[in-house]
């Protein structure tokens, strides 16, 4: 009995501790939104949230312009285009909360892919100059400035623009990894469901440049773009379940992830792969993400080691030899970004809201131009 009570007594002061732990870090969480209105006078444009919210909370502000470590490139913005992640980190879920910040964002800068032309370079940066131009992965993009690291960059293509280099990164990524998890041979059948976002845009061309008969899963609105850039079969979602049907793919690339782990195993060929690589995309709210998320993490890839059937997931890695393939793939005409709109800087808030209905064909792009504040 003893023993019990001094358990019960080790308990309750470790949750006291991890309480004030929690109270302590979210009452000490901020940002550095407080220096807005005393920023020196080194300043640049940018997009930031202070708060959590909707779009709405997006302020077009003067912050300080970054400046490159020893082995940072300071680039001059030309182009961004959004991603599903830019809508998610500004949500206020609990979820959000747990990973950037408990009572405020930590990191109030919005923007990951970006394409510009260096500006500065840090002492240990070998491979780029001044005038380069480049494109790549940072933080912060969306910005007239912003700095990124050597490994995360590369040349741009010079017949190539800035709005459609910076469409690559992320979302090319995603699909050019994700195709290779699923080891897709010449020949075989691969069926992209969600074919019509930014990274089922790209998943759709590399796959057919990889040699794949490709099927495109997507609504009505959409049939005629993804056979424009290169599907063989298209599947109205609307009109048609593809889970239901005869036919049989070798490679599956779910960027949905809207039907059960038994549905897709029946359209698999015996040792057929479902590459789980998204949620849905930007329009997703926080309750059917966790519930697809559980079902890929648990379920699909949990019950997919009894089968010969595989259902692989991956991270995806900032990876220069692949940012280089993408750029290959789109100078050789094999690739080419479907740019649903572009938006100027100032616009960013509106552009976010877009992207947020969840039904943006391809990509959304910011155009940055340092001779134009408004």
């Amino acid at each position: 009995m003893k023993l019990r009570r001094i358990l019960k007594w080790i308990a309750s002061i470790i949750l006291l501790a991890l309480i004030l732990w929690v109270l302590i870090a979210y009452w000490t969480s901020t940002n550095d939104c407080e220096r807005y209105s005393a920023v020196p006078n080194n300043l640049m444009k940018a997009i930031v949230h202070c708060e959590y919210g909707s779009p709405n909370v997006l302020k077009f502000e003067d912050v300080e312009k970054p400046v490159p470590n020893d082995n940072q490139i300071l680039i001059k913005v030309r182009a961004v285009s959004l991603n599903a992640f830019d809508v998610y980190v500004i949500r206020d879920t609990w979820l959000g909360r747990l990973i950037f910040g408990l009572r405020k964002p930590r990191d109030t800068r919005l923007g990951r892919d970006v394409a510009g032309i260096v500006e500065a370079v840090g002492k240990n940066v070998t491979q780029f100059k001044p005038g380069d131009e480049v494109f790549g992965i940072c933080r912060g993009a969306l910005a007239e400035y912003s700095c990124a690291f050597e490994r995360a960059l590369v040349m741009k293509p010079s017949n190539v623009s800035f709005d459609e280099a910076a469409c690559l990164p992320l979302a090319g990524l995603t699909a050019l990894q994700g195709l290779r998890e699923g080891k897709i041979q010449p020949g075989q059948k691969v069926l992209i469901n969600g074919a019509t976002g930014g990274v089922g845009t790209f998943a759709v061309q590399i796959a057919k440049s990889l040699g794949a008969e490709v099927t495109a899963v997507c609504s009505t609105r959409n049939v005629d773009l993804v056979r424009s850039i290169g599907a063989d079969h298209v599947i109205d979602y609307t009109k048609e379940d593809f889970t239901k049907s005869d036919q049989r793919y070798d490679v599956i690339f779910d960027n949905v992830c809207n039907h059960s782990f038994t549905e897709r195993r029946r359209v698999l060929t015996p040792k057929g792969i479902c590459v789980l690589a998204g949620m849905g995309g930007a329009g997703v709210k926080q309750g059917q993400a966790i519930r697809r998320i559980v079902g890929n993490l648990f379920t699909a890839r949990g019950l997919s080691s009894f089968t010969d059937q595989k259902f692989a997931q991956y991270m995806t890695k900032v990876s220069k030899p692949d940012l280089i393939m993408l750029g290959d793939l789109i100078q050789a005409g094999k690739l080419r970004p479907v740019i649903e709109r572009t938006y100027k800087l100032n616009d960013a808030p509106e552009a976010l809201r877009d992207l947020d209905g969840g039904h943006a064909r391809g990509k959304v792009v910011i155009t940055v131009k340092q001779d134009n504040k408004i």
